[in-house]
C-alpha cells in the first residue's frame, strides 16, 4: 500500500487534504466555483468530441475525393497489367538469346 501511495497512506491523505483546503481557498479568492470547473470541462469534453467527429468527416470527404480518381486509374491499370500478361508472358518466359 505504501508503495501506491507513496508513503504511508495516512500520511499521504492528509497532505492531500491539506492541499485541497489550500488550493480551494485561492480558487474562491479567483472566484471559481467546483460547478464552474465541472461544466468547464464538460464543455471541453463535448468541443473535442465535436472537433474529432468533424476532423473524421473531413478525412473522409478527403477519401472520397482521392478515391474518385485513384480507384479508377487503379482499375485501368490492373486491366492493362492482366491484358498485356498474355503477350509479355511468352517473352519473359522465353528470356534473351543464350550464348
Amino acid at each position: 500500500m505504501e508503495r501506491f501511495f507513496g508513503g504511508n497512506p495516512a500520511l499521504v491523505l492528509a497532505r492531500l487534504a491539506i492541499l485541497s483546503l489550500i488550493v480551494g481557498v485561492v480558487l474562491a479568492a479567483l472566484g471559481f466555483s467546483p460547478y464552474d470547473i465541472i461544466q468547464n470541462l464538460r464543455d471541453l469534453a463535448q468541443r473535442l468530441y465535436d472537433m474529432g467527429f468533424a476532423a473524421i468527416e473531413k478525412g473522409f470527404r478527403y477519401f472520397l475525393l482521392g478515391a474518385v480518381i485513384v480507384f479508377p486509374v487503379w482499375a485501368v491499370m490492373r486491366a492493362f497489367k492482366l491484358f498485356g500478361r498474355e503477350n509479355g508472358a511468352e517473352v519473359a518466359e522465353t528470356g534473351p538469346p543464350k550464348r
